[in-house]
């Protein structure tokens, strides 16, 4: 069990006190695109469906001037992230592969063109299966793509159907064929917990999920968010038992052909889990550019975050004639690190040596002594004293571990 001494005067002084970091680190790209076909009813994400298909607007967004605004968003970040290589990009939505691969190709070199990026960057894009289209997945990766994440969520047509997805299970499989074809590394999203969704519903969707043999998968359990259509008019969900025994289901399937849960959601074969989302996870750094997106990076002195204009339009005119997006921009303060870290490292199934926190945070790890022992002694972190890692059953109760350090 851990006996952590806390000192409480200095642990006081340090959470009053500006951080201090010895090391930045890692330091990644989230792009944001906030347009789709079609508004799913659960998604609270913030994506926008496209209206105005015209003939001098076919794809129903302006590509040109969005890009733009990308562009000059990130040329306004280069003085506070100048010499750090970029880890890692990701670009997410919405429906990123709405994009045409001339505007993919212009986005990536302008780019590359302003960023160190590392040589084995792994640079991600999200798509629908309902926007796939052979030849520009092609060349979405000879422009540098090198790893696709489907948004899948079943391979049954009522249940894509009760989601509100546009394509078909039929569908689906044809664009994981594809997405093998053309990238190294293929993950797929799906959902469990689906409206009126048995035990034998969830397994058919895990089993077709594994026969495409990807290096990755991605479950999440279908939540009613808020201001969702779901949360005015919700279907009928399993019960929560229903649910837990589809998860205990899903686990042991994917178990047995050989992936590892990683992180809460998320499961891949060896050596293959998301570059980028394990440094969101381990307290890393980002530049988020688009509407709507989030940034934080870290200084000797101080952790910051970033929020950009939600809505595209208003986010692209802020950038045409104020040259920033920001809506917020502040320092972190210390008395908050320490939440912030905690709610993202505890999602890993291997956690994180405890020296990653004050490596993270620029404090000591004494500030987080008192939690630190409850949540051992009930049995929600792992009593190892060099491990900040979730039990088996914290990992299960994990909003209950995370309050615990609020």
């Amino acid at each position: 069990m851990r006996n952590y001494k806390l000192v409480l005067n200095s642990s006081q002084s340090a959470l009053s006190s500006q951080p201090q970091l010895k090391a930045l680190p890692p330091l990644s790209l989230y792009i944001h695109f906030p347009w789709c076909e079609k508004k799913c009813p659960y998604c609270d994400f913030n994506s926008h469906q496209i209206k105005d298909v015209t003939s001098s607007s076919p794809q129903g967004f302006d590509e040109v001037r969005y890009i733009n605004a990308l562009i000059a968003d990130l040329e306004t970040e280069l003085p506070r992230t100048w010499g750090r290589q970029v880890h890692s990009i990701f670009i997410g939505g919405g429906t990123p592969s709405l994009l045409s691969a001339k505007g993919m190709d212009r986005l990536l070199s302008d780019i590359r063109a302003r960023v160190h990026l590392e040589p084995d960057c792994e640079i991600t894009m999200e798509a629908n299966p309902g926007s796939v289209e052979t030849e520009k997945f092609t060349a979405f990766a000879k422009s540098g793509i090198n790893r696709i994440s489907l948004g899948i969520q079943s391979f049954q047509d009522a249940q894509l159907k009760a989601l509100g997805r546009i394509h078909n299970g039929a569908e689906a499989k044809r664009a994981i064929e594809i997405a093998l074809e053309h990238f190294k590394s293929v993950n797929l999203d799906l959902m469990y917990g689906l409206p009126n969704q048995s035990l034998e519903d969830a397994k058919a969707d895990v089993e077709t999920a594994l026969s495409f043999k990807t290096p990755h998968l991605s479950f999440y359990n279908l939540t009613l968010e808020p201001n969702t259509y779901f949360a005015s008019f919700p279907p009928k969900l399993p019960s929560e038992d229903e649910i837990d025994a589809i998860f205990e289901q899903n686990l042991a399937l994917l178990e047995a052909a050989g992936y590892r849960r990683y992180e809460v959601s998320a499961y891949a074969k060896k050596d293959q889990e998301c570059k980028h989302n394990l440094n969101y996870w381990r307290f890393g750094d980002y530049i988020g550019i688009g509407a709507g997106a989030h940034g934080k990076i870290s200084f000797p002195d101080r952790i910051t975050r970033q929020v950009r204009e939600r809505h595209p339009q208003t986010y692209m005119e802020a950038m045409e004639t104020k040259g920033n997006a920001l809506i917020e921009s502040r320092d972190i303060p210390a008395k908050d690190l320490p939440f912030e870290f905690m709610l993202n490292v505890l999602r890993l199934s291997d956690g994180v040596d405890t020296a990653t926190f004050s490596e993270r945070t620029g404090l000591p790890l004494n500030v987080i002594a008192k939690p630190l022992n409850e949540a051992s002694q009930k049995a929600l972190l792992d009593p190892h004293p060099s491990k900040l890692k979730a039990t088996p059953q914290g990992l299960r109760y994990l909003n209950n571990l995370q309050e615990l350090f609020l």
